[in-house]
Parts: C-alpha cells; sequence; structure tokens
C-alpha cells in the first residue's frame, strides 16, 4: 500500500471505529459484531505502526492504552471544583430553596436535577475540539494529569464535531462503573486468584490510578456528563448545555429532569429513593441545581460552596451486630481474606451472616475486638462490608483480632509481596486450599468443563492422597475410585468420562485452566491467539508478551515468572502425555460445518455458559447463519444469555422478534 492510500484508509477507520464505538458505548446500538469491530481495530493498529506518521492523538487505537506513568503531573484547574453542601433531610432542602428565594426576591426559577453517581470526578479539557487533558478533582485547586488513562474510557469521546461546542471547552461528569461490570470484574479476579475489590467506587478511583493505561482499558469503566463551560457564549440554562453536549456526543443522563417548583423536586426525591436499586449503577442521592445559569450567577457562592446547588443524600441501610468470629480464607494462589463471622441480621431485603474484611490494612483501620458491635451495609449496596464499631458497646476485657502470621491451614509463614496488600502463604503446592482450589478451578466450566468433579469429589480424592495436582486426574482409574465411599460403577464411570472428555478441550480452555495469576479467560483466548501453542507461549520473551492486547507489565511477568518453575513445567508435560491440547486448532474461521442456519439472521445479547462471543459467532458462520448488526424485523431470531441487554430485549419484542435460549439454540443444531 503506497502512503496515500494508508493515509486515507487511516482516516477512514479512524471515522468508522469512532462511530461504532458511540453507537455502543452510548447509545447502546451497535450495527457490527464485536469480531468485526475487533478485525477494523486491528487492521488500523497495523497501519499506524507501518506508518506512524498518520497516528494523531484522537486515533481509536489510543483508547487500548499502552503508556506506562511513572508520576502523574500537576494540573492546576482553569476553574475551581468546588464541593457541595450536603443535605441530608427534606427540611435541609426546602431551607435551601427558602434561602435562594430570599436572596433573590422572588421563586421565578427552575431546578435541574441529577443522580449523584457514586463514582469520581473527572475535568475533561478540549482544545480546537480535541480532547487535551483529563484531570482528577483533587483538591479542587489542581489534580492529577490522567489523560492516558481517560482516553481509554470508551464513552469519552476524543474529538467532537466542530460546529456543536465552541472550539475550547471543559466538561466535567463522573467516571463509574456498571453493578455487573463489577460483579463480573470481581468475578474474573477471583477466577484468576486476585482478591475481590471492595465496591464500584473505591474501584473507578483505584483504576484511575493506575499507572499502565493499558490495564486501565481492561476495566470497565464509563463517563456521564452533568457540567459545561467555556469562555465562549454557552446557552443560558443548564438543561441546554446538557442537550448540546448530548447532541455533541457525550453521555448524558437519562434521568435528568427539570422542576419548575420545590413540589415537583420533592416528587423526584421521593421516586429515586424508592426505585434507586433498580438502577443498573449505584448512586447515594441527587443533585439539585437551579437551572437558569445568569440566576447561578446573581447567587454566586460561600467560601465553600455554591448558593444554587445542594446535593440530597439518601441514608444508606445500615445494621448492628454481634462479631462473633474472624475466618481466614485461603484462595488458590494463596492469597489469605479475612471474613467477619456475624450474628445474623437482616440488611436490605437480605439475611447477613459473613461479611469479608478484604485485608489486614482493613482489619487494622476498623481495630476489631472478639464480642463488638457492629455496624454493617451493603459497601455499594453490593457486598455486605462492616463499617465500624459502636465503641459504646465494646466489653472492657474484649480481646482485639489479630491477623494470623502464619498459613491457618498448613502453618507456613505468611509473606507480603512488593506492590501487594494482600498475604500470601507461598506453600502452593503443598498447602490444601491452595491444592484444592487449583484442581477446582481447573475442572470449573469455563475452564476444562469436567463434569461430576465438584468440590465434594475434589475434597474426597484430594483427603485420600489420590489427586494432588491436576495432573494426577489423568491418571486415575475405576479400581481406586470404587475405594471410595459414595462411589459406585456408574459414579465412577462418569466421572472417567468427564475427564477423558476434558481433553477435547481447546486451548484457550486449557491455558486458562492453568490458573497462571491474573491470565483470565478473555487474557487466555488472546494469548492461544497469538503464539497458536505452549512451546511459543513458554518460550516468549516478556517484551514479546507485552505487545499481546491487553498484556500489561504486570501480567507478563507472571506468566513469565509461571514458566520459570521447574515444578510448573514438569506439571505441563504431564499434561501434554495425558493428551491435552497444547497448540491452537480448530475449524477454519470460514470453513461451513453445514447449512443448519442457512439464510438465517440471528444476533445475541448478553453472556452465555458454552461460548464466549468469538466463538458463538463463528459457530452461528460455520452453519451457514449470518451474525446480524442490529435488532430489526429482518432477524430471525434473538439468543439470549445471562445479564442480557434490556434494551436489545424490549426492542425484540416490539417488533415480533422470536428469542431464544442458549439451550434452544443448541438443538437447532443438533
Amino acid at each position: 500500500m503506497i502512503r496515500t492510500e494508508a493515509e486515507k484508509r487511516i482516516r477512514e477507520l479512524c471515522t468508522i471505529l469512532e462511530d461504532h464505538n458511540y453507537r455502543y458505548y452510548v447509545l447502546a446500538e451497535p450495527i457490527v459484531s464485536d469480531y468485526k469491530f475487533d478485525q477494523l481495530l486491528s487492521e488500523l493498529q497495523t497501519l499506524e505502526k507501518e506508518y506512524p506518521e498518520f497516528t494523531t492523538p484522537d486515533s481509536p487505537t489510543q483508547r487500548v492504552g499502552g503508556s506506562i506513568t511513572r508520576n502523574f503531573p500537576t494540573f492546576t484547574h482553569i476553574r475551581p471544583v468546588l464541593s457541595l453542601g450536603n443535605s441530608y433531610s427534606r427540611e435541609e432542602v426546602l431551607d435551601f430553596h427558602n434561602r435562594a428565594v430570599k436572596l433573590l426576591g422572588h421563586d421565578q426559577f427552575s431546578y435541574i436535577l441529577e443522580h449523584k453517581f457514586d463514582g469520581v470526578s473527572l475535568c475533561l479539557h478540549y482544545k480546537d475540539n480535541m480532547l487535551i487533558h483529563g484531570v482528577t478533582r483533587g483538591d479542587g485547586v489542581s489534580g492529577d494529569d490522567i489523560t492516558a488513562n481517560t482516553k481509554t474510557i470508551r464513552t469519552i469521546p476524543l474529538k467532537v464535531k466542530p460546529g456543536i461546542l465552541p472550539p475550547d471547552f471543559e466538561v466535567r461528569g463522573e467516571v463509574f462503573m456498571m453493578n455487573l461490570d463489577f460483579e463480573k470484574l470481581n468475578e474474573e479476579r477471583i477466577a484468576i486468584g486476585d482478591a475481590p475489590l471492595m465496591n464500584p467506587r473505591n474501584s473507578t478511583a483505584g483504576t484511575l490510578k493506575i499507572q499502565d493505561s493499558s490495564e486501565v482499558s481492561r476495566r470497565p469503566l464509563k463517563f456521564i456528563a452533568y457540567y459545561l463551560a467555556s469562555e465562549h457564549p454557552l446557552p443560558d440554562s443548564d438543561s441546554a448545555c446538557m442537550a448540546l453536549l448530548k447532541n455533541a456526543g457525550f453521555p448524558v443522563s437519562e434521568y435528568n429532569a427539570v422542576c419548575s417548583s420545590i413540589e415537583q423536586v420533592s416528587v423526584y426525591l421521593d421516586k429515586w429513593d424508592t426505585q434507586r436499586d433498580t438502577l443498573p449503577y449505584m448512586i447515594d442521592g441527587v443533585v439539585i441545581k437551579i437551572d437558569e445559569l445568569p440566576i447561578r450567577n446573581e447567587l454566586g457562592f460561600t467560601s465553600k460552596v455554591p448558593r444554587w446547588a445542594i446535593a440530597y443524600k439518601y441514608k444508606a441501610e445500615t445494621a448492628e451486630t454481634i462479631l462473633h468470629s474472624i475466618s481466614y480464607q485461603v484462595g488458590r494462589t494463596g492469597a489469605i481474606t479475612p471474613v467477619a463471622n456475624l450474628e445474623p441480621v437482616l440488611l436490605a431485603g437480605t439475611t447477613v451472616k459473613r461479611a469479608s474484611l478484604y485485608n489486614a490494612e482493613e482489619m487494622e483501620r476498623l481495630d476489631l475486638h472478639e464480642g463488638d458491635t457492629v455496624y454493617i451495609e451493603k459497601g455499594g449496596e453490593i457486598i455486605p462490608k462492616v463499617m465500624g464499631v459502636v465503641l459504646e458497646k465494646r466489653k472492657n476485657d474484649s480481646k482485639r483480632f489479630l491477623f494470623p502470621e502464619a498459613c491457618p491451614d498448613c502453618g507456613t509463614p505468611l509473606e507480603k509481596q512488593s506492590g501487594e496488600i494482600l498475604r500470601f502463604c507461598p506453600n502452593q503446592n503443598a498447602c490444601p486450599p491452595q491444592v484444592k482450589g487449583k484442581i477446582e478451578h481447573f475442572a470449573s466450566r469455563k475452564a476444562m468443563a469436567i463434569d461430576r468433579l465438584g468440590p465434594e469429589i475434589i475434597h474426597q480424592l484430594y483427603t485420600a492422597g489420590l489427586v494432588k495436582t491436576v495432573a494426577d486426574l489423568y491418571e486415575l482409574n475405576k479400581e481406586s475410585l470404587l475405594q471410595l465411599d459414595r462411589f459406585a460403577e456408574k459414579s465412577a464411570d462418569n466421572l472417567l468420562s468427564g475427564i477423558e472428555n476434558s481433553k477435547k478441550s481447546p486451548f484457550n480452555k486449557v491455558l486458562f485452566a492453568l490458573g497462571i495469576r491474573h491470565t483470565g479467560e478473555t487474557v487466555a483466548a488472546k494469548l492461544a491467539k497469538s503464539f497458536k501453542s505452549l512451546d511459543a507461549l513458554k518460550s516468549a520473551t516478556t517484551e514479546e508478551l507485552i505487545k499481546t492486547s491487553d498484556i500489561g507489565e504486570v501480567i507478563a511477568a507472571s506468566i513469565h515468572d509461571y514458566f520459570s518453575d521447574p515444578l510448573n513445567l514438569s506439571l505441563l508435560e504431564r499434561l501434554k502425555s495425558a493428551g491435552l491440547s497444547f497448540e491452537e486448532a480448530g475449524t477454519e474461521e470460514n470453513e461451513i460445518v453445514s447449512d443448519l442456519l442457512k439464510g438465517k439472521n440471528i444476533l445475541y445479547t448478553g453472556t452465555f455458559e458454552h461460548f464466549s462471543r468469538e466463538e458463538l459467532e463463528k459457530l452461528i458462520e460455520s452453519h451457514g447463519g449470518k451474525v446480524a448488526s442490529g435488532i430489526s424485523k429482518k432477524l430471525d431470531f434473538l439468543i439470549e444469555g445471562s445479564n442480557a441487554g434490556p434494551s436489545k430485549i424490549s426492542k425484540a419484542t416490539t417488533l415480533g422478534v422470536k428469542i431464544i435460549s442458549e439451550e434452544d439454540f443448541l438443538h437447532l443444531l443438533t
């Protein structure tokens, strides 16, 4: 390709990909499959690598990150980022309204009401319609310039179409995680041996400060705008400014409301006090702002807060209960997680008996003693969390809980690795919960999917001395199984059959099943696709690993360490001898297996038990079907998985499109 053609194609791809980004992340109405998007992005990355002079700061490739920031520079805010006054009662909201009326001498103004997202504030600065700075709030006067991390957030425009907004402007908003995204992130962390994150807000704040932007790009952060400022003229109301931002491609909350009276404000507050649990994200209140900008200027500020805005905070549901004891769970990577054992108490509709204490530092901060009365709440309203101690109820002779210095299961002295908060048991090959945890992970549905091999059977096999590593599974025989309790001819045959069938698992599943730290299902699939075989992966340098999409320094170091351990290499040889697949294989991408789906337009939504999205698309195409780009009357059916997108389901129902389950789809292929 000649340079002029390359430049033209790069510009074309940038325009196409940014449009797809906007449709997917802001409108939630994608018109191409994930697989097609990845193909276009890969083409752009290849061209930009070959012709770097045509790479622009707003290129979609900037969203995958890659830069390492050792220290975030300080950025002085052009306009101070002030806090809002907080109110916790309707009387305080009414007092706020009455003060404004008294100062103005009239009540001829409106309010704009917004959800108070439980996230992290971010200031975006644009020059000539191009994003040039992303800055944290900091102390309100200056913050950290985290532009590289900001660019990885897909709902933030890197470039704005000219003519809608002034060329130079500032947008402020909130960075947050959706509830399901946060839960999925924690599931993935647990699957790869990392400790779960505490709550969506803390996770968001921590993610924004990660120094490797490629790692930030893997976190499901979203941005929503609530403020627009510029030295150039703007509309005279906040609601009109929000409409401008929405028209320019910024995400703006669909639940914003303009109220013409304080009575309407009260109705809005009542509504979301009872309905906030139905939202797909966390809010901790409502922001109440006078809508008319000239009136805001007239009211001005106190020394600390604006006189024209206030935050109404909903009360978090809390409960008091007794702390009976603390258990220490040993994960498959050796991480020790303290868990509070509580007197059962009803909280937010569920009975809470246990709550994670996360780590030794959190235990020390809480200063927990035996028999303490503690108050708990749903951290981020998702995970039960111990918030503090009712000190006046503490007994004088109670003993303080101390984090153990040795593993509670095997007695090995604990270690704290550099850069880690967690304590670890280093006895990874002989500590019972670590060994059993690795086998459970190996046999799990998303890994080798060994039927009939659950935690109870694994415990039984381990206790009997039959299985000490995952390789031992492939050396089990019927005679030894029949010596165990609850094993008869049929159950022994079923287990051995499940183990034998697992040998058919593709290389990416085997790689995930090995349990290499920080190597989740998605990362394993990308490694398998990039390196094609275990031998190639073993011999890869750290630099070569980092070149792979989504692989940063931390993951690369973990992979390198795994293949440097002689015990791991010995285990891999045994697994290879057992017949497991250590090379990428399977049908070609466009190979047609059957015509069972010939002429069918098919789309999917959600996550699936048996397939990744890419695997599902390949399966549809291999049976003659076509993966549709969006919901329309031409769609033959929509496959509904777990956590399905409500907008797609609603639209399909409205159009009369047939909706089928994953099991229904599998029946079509038999």
